[in-house]
């Protein structure tokens, strides 16, 4: 019986196991993962090649499914939705950053930005839009097109962007991993930013030591266990 879910984590995991193969030849990524997130906090999970942090992160945001477990995000059972329902739920309700920043070529900054609303059928709420570039340092830049912005323009783009919608949850996929040293410490302090001043809830998967120290909390985890959970 799994312990039950709190119900004021934005997303809960709860013996969360993926299991890749069959028989002699199956891999067990994750193991019974047990967690909660709480809104308005930012969590770092971290752990070698190898042990599951993606493949976590994957499942939590409904990139992929749990072989056993539940996953449950602002109240919802993900676990228990058709591809459908979570297209729309990652749309609605999850915001994500990845290291390949993932913009699209032929449209400009602003249009990035505002992508997921569009994508909706929403009309952008100007105000919202307008705080945000200023927010991430892109206002100068709205009518430029990602290969005429430098990485770390291109990840402040990926950061408006996942906050636009104002979604419930950032998922964020070692948002360093392609920056310098320089450019990291600025995206890290943007989404430091947003959990400060916009209350937003941040899991982020990396394994940048300086990038985890702009977390309330750190996750370890090593051959798909947490090894380790604490406040920092």
């Amino acid at each position: 019986m799994f312990a039950s879910i709190d119900s004021n984590a934005i997303v809960s995991a709860r013996e969360v196991t993926r299991r890749y193969g069959e028989g002699d030849t199956a891999v067990d990524a994750l193991r019974g993962i047990t967690l909660d997130f709480p809104p308005g906090g930012f969590t770092a999970v971290m752990g070698p090649s190898g042990s599951g942090k993606s493949t976590l992160m994957h499942i939590l945001a409904g990139l992929d499914r749990p072989t056993l477990g539940t996953v449950v995000i602002d109240g919802q059972d993900i676990t228990q939705m058709d591809d459908g329902e979570l297209t729309n739920l990652r749309r609605d309700r999850i915001g994500f950053v990845f290291q390949f920043f993932n913009l699209v070529p032929v449209l400009n900054a602003e249009e990035n930005l505002v992508l997921p609303l569009s994508i909706a059928g929403k009309r952008p709420e100007r105000a919202w839009v307008e705080q945000l570039m200023e927010t991430v340092g892109i206002a100068d830049r709205r009518t430029h097109r990602p290969t005429e912005l430098s990485g770390g323009q291109q990840q402040r783009v990926a950061v408006a962007r996942a906050l636009v919608s104002r979604p419930a949850v950032i998922f964020a996929d070692e948002p360093t991993g392609n920056l310098d040293s320089k450019t990291s410490d600025e995206v890290m302090r943007l989404l430091r930013r947003a959990v400060d001043e916009f209350g937003q809830s941040v899991i982020m998967v990396t394994h940048d030591e300086l990038a985890a120290s702009y977390a309330d909390r750190r996750v370890d985890l090593v051959d798909g266990l947490v090894v380790s959970d604490r406040t920092t």
